[in-house]
């Protein structure tokens, strides 16, 4: 019995020891399927950043929508090696050592959306290095060493949105057909930090207003250039974004060498002798148009010939294209019109329209810039009957006040108040007359020193018709005049009689 109990304990020991070894905490997670060694998989994310690759990995999940290989040290890509990510949007490729694409390199990511190429060491753009992604929103290719793109080079971009070339080793760049890209879609290009010293300004005058606001040209070396600089001068002053953020950062060469690069805006005194008038013989003034809150707005695509396609792109920066409508409140119609059923403030700005033709020998465009005003009130009608019967009011009441309320006489006895009546003032004497006419104060003559200045001086002057000295006027001083005491009155005559004449004496009253 003893052996029995003691077997027992040590098989619950036993027992206890095994399940604590086979704990869910001590069991090692298992690992994703096809998942690289060392990157991190976690639903639909993978990331390889950082590991110090050479080569991308040869397995690679399917189910990874977000690819993440940057900042490592790949030097090439393998033709069709996105075959498994079919669910693939965003690809990484940023801070590697990528000098070349190839043909090839991109042909199975139909489904990309976003594509980081930046901080590698590219030099050239061929024709089909970017075959295969006809749905790439976003391209970035800023921080390389491209110094040649193929004219073709974007052609297969056909949704291309945002395009990123900055610092990079470009001097020139076709803005007529953008290298294959086309102008319906695209908002973003950005050419800044380059070598451009050539820049065709009547291409750029032809763009559409929306990518004229997303075109970065600051710090390149552009000619100091008449036609060029009242262009930019214009999107300045319209407030484009792109020139209103870096308008310290565009520079020119006055002189063709590096030392004599001056600031567009802030070293104009160079451009002095240019006619403000070259800008708007280049770029087409936009169309404004006046419309009340409220009211409809049909916008017509006026081009000079027949188009075969037309979009429209609204102050919201979106695409739209016949049929279709967004929200019920804006439609293009299928003769290329674009109409506004009720106008709101939100419509107010520039509204952009895009033709393509197989007669028009470029993509025209017609820019309307769209003003809403607010409605004003109507003006309350003048009430005639209401103004007539208060004018009749008024004057019945004035009439029984004339009937009822004669003028007060004397204080009558039945009066239960005391009357204030009007006391008319008694007939002013000569003296009053003469006093009330002054208005200039006057000081003692110099001829009395022995007597002081008073108060209440008065110098009066008299009509010329009454009283005067060889044709002159008299003056009157009046010194110390007493109402009660009316002879201590001296009538002296004025300055420029006393100077003209010694024989005259004062006139003493």
């Amino acid at each position: 019995m003893p052996r029995l109990v003691l077997l027992g304990a040590l098989l619950c020991m036993l027992s206890v020891g095994l399940g604590a070894a086979d704990s869910p905490e001590d069991w090692p997670p298992p690992a994703p399927h096809n998942c690289p060694y060392k990157c991190v998989c976690t639903a639909d994310l993978l990331s390889c950043a950082g590991l110090g690759l050479q080569e991308v990995p040869a397995v690679l999940p399917a189910a990874a929508a977000d690819l993440d290989l940057s900042h490592n040290a790949l030097q090439r890509l393998r033709p069709g090696w996105l075959a498994p990510l079919s669910r693939l949007r965003v690809l990484r490729l940023d801070h590697n050592e990528l000098g070349a694409l190839g043909r090839g390199s991109f042909i199975n990511g139909s489904g990309l959306q976003q594509l980081d190429l930046s901080s590698n060491a590219l030099r050239v753009l061929g024709r089909h290095d970017l075959d295969g992604l006809g749905a790439l929103e976003k391209l970035l290719l800023f921080n390389n060493h491209l110094a040649h793109l193929d004219k073709h080079a974007f052609h297969a971009l056909g949704v291309l949105s945002h395009l990123y070339l900055g610092c990079n080793e470009l001097e020139s760049f076709s803005f007529n057909h953008l290298h294959g890209l086309g102008t319906v879609h695209l908002r973003t290009l950005d050419l800044s930090s380059n070598r451009l010293g050539r820049i065709p300004v009547s291409e750029l005058a032809a763009l559409p207003a929306f990518l004229k606001n997303g075109l970065y040209l600051h710090n390149n070396p552009l000619p100091c250039d008449c036609h060029l600089y009242h262009l930019l001068q214009r999107w300045h002053q319209r407030g484009l974004s792109a020139v209103r953020d870096f308008a310290r950062e565009y520079t020119c060469l006055a002189f063709r060498v590096p030392a004599s690069r001056v600031r567009f805006f802030q070293h104009s005194r160079i451009f002095e002798n240019c006619s403000a008038a070259l800008a708007h013989s280049l770029e087409r003034p936009e169309e404004q148009l006046h419309a009340q809150m409220g009211q409809s707005l049909r916008l017509h695509c006026n081009t000079s010939a027949p188009a075969l396609h037309v979009a429209w792109v609204s102050p919201q920066q979106e695409l739209l294209v016949a049929p279709s409508s967004r929200d019920g409140s804006i439609a293009v119609l299928a003769d290329g019109s674009l109409v506004i059923n009720v106008v709101q403030q939100q419509h107010a700005g520039l509204f952009v329209c895009l033709a393509v033709g197989p007669r028009l020998h470029h993509n025209q465009t017609h820019e309307y810039n769209v003003t809403v005003h607010f409605p004003h009130p109507e003006p309350e009608a003048f009430n005639t009957g209401f103004t007539t019967l208060l004018g009749c009011a008024v004057g019945l009441v004035l009439v029984l006040l004339y009937l009822f309320a004669p003028p007060c006489r004397g204080c009558c006895c039945c009066c239960r108040r005391p009357c204030h009546c009007h006391r008319w003032p008694r007939a002013p004497s000569p003296l009053q007359e003469l006093s009330a006419q002054s208005s200039v104060l006057s000081t003692t003559p110099p001829d009395v020193p022995s007597r002081k200045a008073s108060v209440h001086k008065h110098v009066v002057f008299l009509e010329p018709g009454r009283r005067s000295l060889n044709g002159r006027v008299q003056l009157a001083v009046a010194e110390d005049f007493d109402l009660y005491n009316p002879r201590g009155l001296q009538l002296k005559a004025s300055s420029e009689s006393t100077s003209s004449t010694g024989s005259e004496s004062p006139v003493m009253t």
